[in-house]
């Protein structure tokens, strides 16, 4: 109603204190509580009129149907804002929180089956056959990638126990002759 904080009617009351003195200061708020009472009684009962009013003459009534037929639930909002909430809060990568009956269970299981047809499809080429009824699952064959071979040198071998020798002694291998050079004959 009135914009005043606290601040304002401390300032009020100590001006008012000095102006009109502390003996007639009571007499005053006296006064003037009840000219805010009698102001307070007069609105009231001008809104009690004016409701006798609308009662008698049917506004109220007239304004209850129309706003029965204008209600978000009559119009079909109310759903239209329960989707409104549901897209807003939805998040494409984790799953629905919302309880699943035996139908929305069923066709989710639907669009999981057909989901894994589908990468089962494209995971075994359009050329492939129909899977069977016992399909096994075949990796991909990734390209194969060789690698450099390492000296033998750089890596110390693990300490194996070293096989029992044999009575015969092991064969040098033969060695290549080496060639001869122009200036040797």
């Amino acid at each position: 109603m009135f914009d005043i904080g606290w601040s304002e009617l401390l300032l009020i009351g100590i001006v008012s204190l000095i102006v009109i003195g502390p003996k007639d200061l009571p007499g005053m708020f006296r006064t003037l509580g009840r000219f805010t009472a009698k102001a307070r009684s007069m609105g009231r009962e001008f809104q009690r009129a004016m409701d006798d009013a609308a009662r008698e003459s049917g506004v109220a009534d007239t304004a209850a149907d129309l706003k029965k037929m204008t209600s978000k639930k009559s119009l079909g909002l109310d759903a239209l804002d329960q989707a409104a909430s549901k897209f807003e809060k939805w998040q494409p990568g984790k799953p629905s929180t919302t309880p699943k009956g035996p139908a929305t269970q069923a066709l989710a299981d639907k669009k999981a089956a057909e989901a894994a047809a589908r990468t089962a499809t494209k995971a075994s080429g359009p050329d492939a056959k129909p899977e069977t009824a016992n399909p096994v699952a075949t990796p991909a064959k990734k390209p194969s990638v060789t690698k450099p071979a390492k000296p033998a040198a750089s890596k110390p071998k693990a300490s194996k126990p070293a096989p029992a020798k044999s009575a015969a002694p092991a064969k040098a291998p033969a060695k290549k002759p080496s060639p001869k050079k122009k200036g040797d004959a």
